[in-house]
């Protein structure tokens, strides 16, 4: 391939993208994450935010960031493993370890950079990586990297995962699965997980980013919340992925589990070992979130209350939602275009619901993905209502 016709391929995929109607567009914000927002200079009511607690503008977390930078600097200076870790970030992998019940905690600079390392790490070149057809891209990614198989099972579909197990002739197995799924709010089916994996002695790896804060009593996420009642063991969910850059309002993610597999994955996951550390004053700022995700429930429990009003109003408008009790509502508008459609008429409406759209989501799946803060209103709530409204009527008079 010659330098012209690689720079026409460059040219040639961009013009697709626009042409299909799934370009990206990124809108700038000038204040913290808040329900409302002025985006490319306009004031929009907001319903697009992982900040589902409501801590990333909070005083206490603020405060700690401060604290944090004054007390170790910005930067972290160097890995995990030379110089880069402060004595906060092992603070922050206790307090973490203590909250999800588990042995110990590795911190990972990004939620993608996690699942990317520990699928590469722990499969070899006879192993086998099981995933939701669903899963995140930051796992499926980590499949495609190692140096294993990597195969998906139909959504959600236990008895098809427990044949494709029965069948491997692998080394080795690992199961991965979203708890939340990211673009349908769906709840991963963790009990027939647990024993499929654990009948095939296969390793499971739950990616709870959107689960942990928001579900559970103690919004310990899937492991807390599923039909047994109890709190999931790290024998039966070995791999506990969660994320600090949505309910916990900060950056950065990590993996939970039993003392000798962190201990494994800290020598051997290249995307923590080559890596600059989180920066100290992030793990401060996070380890204060972490004390108000454990003390304040409230803010759990107003989310099922938004997350209620939201949807009994939905099913009065006849709109298409999926069956979801999380804050990632989505609701079904089909083709592209049409999704592009819905979002340009709500923000006509002061209200900033971006389309989501192939590759993302299968064809003819498009949708606007709702998210809920704790920090919306009733009221809030009832003005994206009536937009859902405005736009259906719009959208049918086109048809």
């Amino acid at each position: 391939m010659t330098l012209y016709s690689a720079w026409q391929h460059v040219h040639d995929r961009l013009q697709q993208r626009c042409d299909a109607g799934l370009w990206r567009t990124v809108h700038s914000r000038r204040e913290p994450q808040g329900p409302r927002q002025t985006l490319d200079r306009q004031l929009r009511l907001t319903f697009c935010s992982n900040d589902y607690l409501g801590l990333a503008g909070h005083p206490s977390v603020v405060a700690a960031l401060e604290q944090g930078a004054r007390q170790y600097g910005v930067g972290s200076g160097g890995s995990h493993m030379v110089n880069g870790h402060c004595h906060v970030h092992h603070e922050l992998e206790e307090a973490l370890a203590d909250f999800l019940g588990r042995d110990r905690v590795l911190l990972f600079s990004t939620g993608y950079m996690a699942n990317t390392g520990i699928l590469h790490a722990l499969i070899r070149q006879d192993g086998l990586v099981l995933h939701d057809a669903l899963n995140h891209a930051s796992l499926l990614d980590g499949g495609w990297l190692c140096r294993g198989e990597s195969r998906r099972y139909p959504h959600g579909d236990i008895a098809a995962l427990d044949r494709m197990l029965g069948r491997s002739t692998a080394s080795h197995a690992l199961v991965a699965t979203d708890g939340v799924f990211s673009m349908d709010g769906d709840i991963a089916p963790l009990d027939g997980l647990v024993e499929t994996a654990q009948r095939h002695e296969a390793l499971l790896l739950v990616d709870d980013a959107h689960g942990i804060g928001t579900l559970g009593r103690g919004g310990r996420g899937i492991v807390e919340c599923t039909g047994t009642g109890r709190l999931r063991t790290q024998q039966e969910v070995p791999l506990l992925v969660g994320t600090l850059g949505k309910s916990f309002g900060t950056s950065g993610a990590f993996v939970a589990g039993e003392a000798t597999l962190i201990d494994y994955l800290q020598q051997f996951a290249r995307s923590h070992v080559f890596t600059t550390a989180m920066p100290p004053a992030l793990a401060s700022a996070s380890l204060a979130s972490l004390r108000l995700v454990r003390e304040e429930g409230w803010r759990r429990e107003r989310l099922r209350q938004l997350i209620d009003r939201f949807r009994t109003g939905a099913r009065e408008l006849g709109l298409d939602i999926l069956e979801s009790h999380t804050p990632v509502q989505a609701v079904l508008l089909g083709g592209a275009s049409r999704a592009v459609q819905g979002s340009a008429i709500l923000d006509r409406l002061g209200l900033h619901v971006p389309a989501i759209r192939p590759p993302t989501v299968p064809e003819q799946t498009a949708r606007l993905r709702i998210t809920f803060s704790a920090l919306h209103t009733d009221s809030q709530v009832d003005q994206l209502l009536n937009g859902l409204e405005q736009m259906q009527r719009r959208l049918e008079e086109e048809i």
